[in-house]
């Protein structure tokens, strides 16, 4: 496999511009990771999710419709998860959410944490705007690329 070290990186400048400690990209069945603790690995093969436990009625509690996260999936302001974790709406137990349905943001703003491997990593707003989906629920587990929220 050859090494793409322009894309790793590409990679270590965003774990430094958004504070997270580990990220991971993936094309096809190839994945590079990049975390601070300056463990590279590249070319892992990954396996597609099982669709089986997407529901396509969106009236079942905790579970996604397939159409409406994939319309979410396309959208330009959709804020996807740049690592597997478990996401946490506010900064701790009892708190007030960091955002909510048709709350204002401004790019910068944390927007939930996502723990991976015991560490808190803030996901923080790209861009500013209004949250008009939030498609994950506190202490939900998330993978990478999965969509967060909406901010249009």
């Amino acid at each position: 496999m050859k090494i793409d070290s322009d894309a790793i990186k590409e990679l270590a400048q965003i774990l430094d511009d958004t504070g997270l400690t580990e990220i991971e990209v993936a094309d096809g069945d190839k994945a590079i990771r990049v975390s601070k603790g300056g463990t590279v690995v590249a070319g892992a093969p990954i396996s597609a999710p099982a669709a089986a436990n997407m529901s396509s009625d969106p009236t079942t509690p905790g579970q996604a419709s397939m159409s409406s996260d994939n319309v979410a999936h396309s959208h330009p302001g959709a804020v996807t998860s740049p690592m597997v974790g478990t996401v946490y709406m506010q900064g701790e137990p009892g708190s007030p959410p960091f955002v909510t349905k048709g709350a204002s943001v401004k790019a910068g703003d944390t927007l939930v944490i996502i723990e991976a491997m015991k560490v808190m990593n803030p996901i923080k707003a790209e861009k500013s705007g209004t949250v008009t989906q939030i498609l994950v629920e506190d202490g939900e587990p998330v993978e990478f690329g999965d969509v967060l929220m909406v901010i249009e």
